[in-house]
């Protein structure tokens, strides 16, 4: 366990480790829980396909591709919960292959009315 206080700033950095330096990493989607086995019944979006959907999550600049950075500000659910559980999904891709996921940023999927 990690211990912040309410409202402070934690920092979080996960690297890739690997032999292939032509590699990228890119956080596409962290969720917060207050229970480690249930990321679906009662959560907090963070980022999600690469959107931002928390105001305080911000992301950091990183000279190495294989290092991603970013930061949101702690919280927790109401008073009933004393702990929070991040999961986050990475994205590992070629580097400087533009039609990758990792250069795509945000996608907002739409989803279509079906015609008769």
């Amino acid at each position: 366990p990690y211990y912040v206080d309410m409202n402070q700033d934690l920092f979080l950095q996960a690297s890739l480790h690997s032999s292939d330096l032509n590699l990228v990493l890119f956080v596409d989607t962290c969720v917060a829980s207050p229970n480690p086995r249930d990321f679906r019944t009662v959560t907090y979006e963070l980022i999600r396909s690469g959107c931002i959907k928390d105001p305080t999550y911000s992301s950091f600049y990183s000279p190495y591709g294989d290092v991603a950075r970013f930061a949101f500000n702690a919280f927790s659910f109401v008073n009933r919960y004393p702990s929070v559980y991040l999961q986050c999904e990475l994205v590992v891709c070629r580097q400087n292959d533009y039609f990758s996921r990792c250069y795509q940023g945000c996608v907002s999927r739409f989803k279509r009315k079906a015609g008769s």
